[in-house]
């Protein structure tokens, strides 16, 4: 990855995110002696008494000394404003060897080619999954019989039905693909296919093909904290099958952020240079 493109990314990702704006005292929200919202606090159930879900969500962040240790002092330079982020923004295969990524030859061409043009999200398109779920606070929305989740960045919303229907046999490929979720105990279990092949699982250009089939596990493991595993089931780019354990933390008392992305967007005419 060039130096232009992380400081496109990161320069992308410092515009928007922590710019949590709202301050309203959720009501139901457990909250501490001194009114913060008690993050430690049991997790909180739906009126149907399964595990509720909702809220707005960020991953946890890699430690900063982490971050510089692999992509280099200079990283420290490029984060202006000392933002937190993911490790796996930059690279879902951040805990392996190089000669450990599951990559068919045809992925690692991919990734090759990737590493001199701009991302979809640096031309305005939407960053599909996972990857809108790192980059991006995200809002779930739980009903009986559907989840919805809406991003801080202009990706369509993403519909999990719990209804009990089966995954679409032929679906219409796109972006995030078609969800179902069931309940497995206390964890969301979502099932997820048709996508378009189209976004990057991270940064660093990983692909997906339409063949991908997505598992994720969604455990809320108190008021504040959530744990996401999600594996990667694509034959047509990987050797085997991969999970990614991404650890998710509340923001209390706020809400995502509208995000126009072709509105005054002056990124794309730096890239490169």
């Amino acid at each position: 990855m060039t130096r232009q493109r992380m400081l496109a990314l990161f320069a992308f990702l410092a515009t928007g995110a922590y710019a949590q704006w709202l301050s309203f005292p959720t009501p139901g929200t457990p909250r501490t002696r001194d009114g913060k919202a008690n993050l430690a606090a049991p997790a909180p159930r739906a009126p149907d008494g399964k595990p509720d879900l909702s809220g707005v969500w960020e991953p946890e962040p890699t430690p900063l000394s982490e971050l510089t240790r692999v992509l280099g002092e200079h990283f420290a330079d490029l984060q202006l404003d000392q933002r937190e982020t993911t490790k796996y923004t930059v690279n879902l295969f951040w805990d392996l060897k190089p000669e450990e990524y599951p990559l068919r030859p045809e992925a690692a061409a991919i990734v090759k080619q990737r590493g001199q043009m701009p991302g979809p999200t640096e031309s305005c398109l939407p960053g599909g999954i996972p990857f809108t779920m790192l980059i991006t606070p995200f809002k779930m929305v739980q009903a009986p019989r559907e989840i919805v989740m809406l991003f801080e960045h202009p990706d369509p919303p993403r519909q999990i039905h719990t209804d009990g229907r089966p995954l679409p046999k032929n679906p219409d490929p796109s972006w995030l693909g078609s969800s179902t979720g069931t309940w497995q105990g206390k964890t969301l279990v979502v099932e997820t296919v048709g996508f378009n092949g189209k976004s990057w699982l991270d940064e660093f250009g990983h692909p997906l093909s339409e063949s991908m089939h997505l598992t994720e596990r969604f455990l809320r493991r108190d008021f504040g904290h959530m744990d996401v595993e999600m594996t990667f089931d694509d034959p047509k780019f990987y050797t085997r099958p991969f999970k990614v354990n991404l650890p998710m933390r509340l923001i209390p008392d706020s809400d995502v952020l509208e995000d126009v992305c072709a509105e005054n967007e002056k990124d794309r005419i730096h890239l490169g240079r």
